[in-house]
């Protein structure tokens, strides 16, 4: 794998990797890529499934533990690249847009430099996040038996 900037890859577990996604806007959004090459999670045995869905939970829970959002969405699409892959978008209470899917607001980013600038910032720049993420992984691995 070619190596990476260290406020993108946020982790690699055993069946996924863990990317800092670019809008920040939902701080902590992070996407999970399988590992497996397939389209549909039902294409994965009992086994690889059940741990690549352990490894998002395990995700998500880092990200709640990080940055406290008030509701996490969790879309598994794969209409645009056809590869398993998770978006885990943290939702906060302040979102202007809360009741609707963020992708109405990404479509917009693509036509309207200022939304794709404001959806890009977070509070806290990449690295700091992806630090933040990392730290939080390492102590929940180290309870995993």
């Amino acid at each position: 794998m070619r190596e990476l900037p260290d406020d993108e890859l946020v982790w690699q577990f055993p069946h996924s990797l863990a990317f800092l996604g670019p809008w920040q806007f939902y701080h902590g959004y992070c996407v999970l890529v399988s590992r497996a090459h397939h389209t549909e999670l039902s294409q994965l045995d009992e086994r690889e499934r059940s741990a690549f869905l352990a490894e998002m939970c395990l995700l998500a829970r880092a990200i709640e533990d990080c940055f406290r959002p008030h509701k996490l969405n969790h879309e598994l699409l794969g209409n645009l690249v056809p590869h398993l892959h998770w978006h885990i978008f943290p939702r906060s209470q302040n979102d202007p847009e809360s009741l609707k899917p963020v992708w109405l607001a990404l479509d917009r980013a693509d036509r309207d430099e200022a939304e794709k600038r404001r959806l890009t910032t977070g509070p806290l720049d990449r690295l700091t996040t992806t630090t933040r993420l990392r730290q939080r992984l390492l102590e929940l691995a180290a309870h995993i038996p």
